[in-house]
């Protein structure tokens, strides 16, 4: 059905398409001070718009919304279609807390009152 639309006509929908996508992403790579939206995200990898973001490669930070998720080592892997997948090299998900040097001292859990 798509060979009988005109040209124009399916570039605004392809964009119309890519738009929402980019609306419904919840989650952001972070490289550096940039930001880009994911579009699709998997256990193995995930997937941004091939033609807005450049080709990205090393260490990154994934995000949805304010809560870091993941730091995550990645390699490209293929282009689909108009979205660039890329695969994990490494995913370490992000801690809350930091480690801590020292050994803390554990308070007793019941104390036997006197008589």
């Amino acid at each position: 059905m798509t060979e009988f639309l005109p040209k124009d006509l399916l570039d605004q929908l392809n964009a119309a398409r890519r738009q929402s996508r980019r609306k419904r992403a919840t989650r952001v790579v972070h490289v550096g001070d940039e930001a880009f939206p994911i579009l699709d995200y998997s256990d193995g990898g995930f997937a941004v718009d091939a033609d807005d973001v450049p080709r990205l490669r090393g260490l990154i930070d994934i995000f949805e919304g304010p809560r870091h998720l993941t730091q995550a080592l990645i390699v490209a892997s293929a282009r689909d279609g108009d979205l660039m997948r890329y695969e994990f090299k490494r995913n370490t998900p992000a801690e809350m807390t930091a480690p801590v040097d020292f050994e803390r001292a554990t308070p007793p859990v019941g104390l036997i009152a006197r008589d």
